[in-house]
């Protein structure tokens, strides 16, 4: 594990250069991200009103377990207070 800004065991919404994703993490290590009860955010509307509220368009979740999403493709992380999406819209 390395030092970073993220926080352990929140629901972040993460925007990557091509996906948006949800989920849990985990853990954090000096490439990857790692996300539980994660899913793929195809379309999440107005991003102001998503990220606020958790109203996304299209929804796919992940199986259950572990998601690892590469560190170097991260646009920007944020902390939500909503609960994760885990059924397709």
């Amino acid at each position: 594990m390395v030092e970073n800004p993220y926080e352990l065991l929140k629901n972040y919404f993460i925007r990557t250069v091509t996906h948006h994703y949800t989920g849990r993490l985990v853990a954090v290590y000096e490439c990857e991200l790692v996300l539980e009860d994660a899913a793929w955010i195809a379309d999440d509307g107005r991003f102001m009103q998503a990220v606020a509220t958790g109203v996304l368009n299209e929804v796919e979740p992940f199986p259950d377990g572990r998601v690892v999403i590469g560190r170097s493709a991260v646009l920007d992380a944020t902390v939500v207070s909503w609960p994760l999406p885990r059924t397709q819209l």
